[in-house]
């Protein structure tokens, strides 16, 4: 059995319009909901192996802020794909997770991540919110059976659920 969670990047700001995309960070609100949603998810039990991320500012900062909860700063995998990706990608992403690892968690972007999470067909979700995070478990043994696998939805937390 192994566990996905897909967590859409905490709330970023768009302070500075002249910005590029890839380059906004997070605004004050991102910057408490993604340590407050780390904890919220570790005090679940859920334990967290692998960290993965687009490279983009406002996604590496929050993948950034769950690594440090579970004290696994220096585990976090870029993947260059994941900026922006559509659902396709995803699967890609995590067909090459090593299979030591038990719980993978992603960290990207909507609208690919709304999308990917509603072709997986375990439970609609209308829009993916910022810092949101949503779990399910695969009964495989390898992450490239990920695709013929069965799912079951796990959870889904989001900051305004409280």
């Amino acid at each position: 059995m192994k566990h996905l969670l897909l967590v859409r990047h905490a709330k970023s700001s768009w302070a500075n319009i002249g910005q590029d995309d890839f380059d906004r960070p997070l605004n004050d609100r991102g910057n408490k909901d993604a340590p407050a949603m780390a904890e919220r998810i570790k005090k679940k039990g859920v334990e967290i192996d692998q960290f993965i991320s687009s490279p983009a500012l406002r996604a590496i900062t929050t993948a950034m802020y769950f690594a440090k909860a579970y004290h696994q700063a220096a585990n976090i995998v870029q993947l260059d794909h994941l900026y922006h990706a559509p659902a396709a990608a995803y699967y890609q992403a995590i067909q090459n997770i090593d299979d030591s690892i038990k719980t993978a968690a992603i960290f990207a972007h909507n609208p690919g991540i709304t999308d990917f999470i509603n072709e997986l067909d375990v439970s609609f979700v209308p829009n993916m919110p910022t810092c949101g995070v949503f779990g399910i478990k695969i009964n495989i043994n390898h992450w490239v059976d990920f695709n013929k696998g069965k799912k079951e939805w796990w959870f889904f937390e989001y900051p305004k659920l409280l």
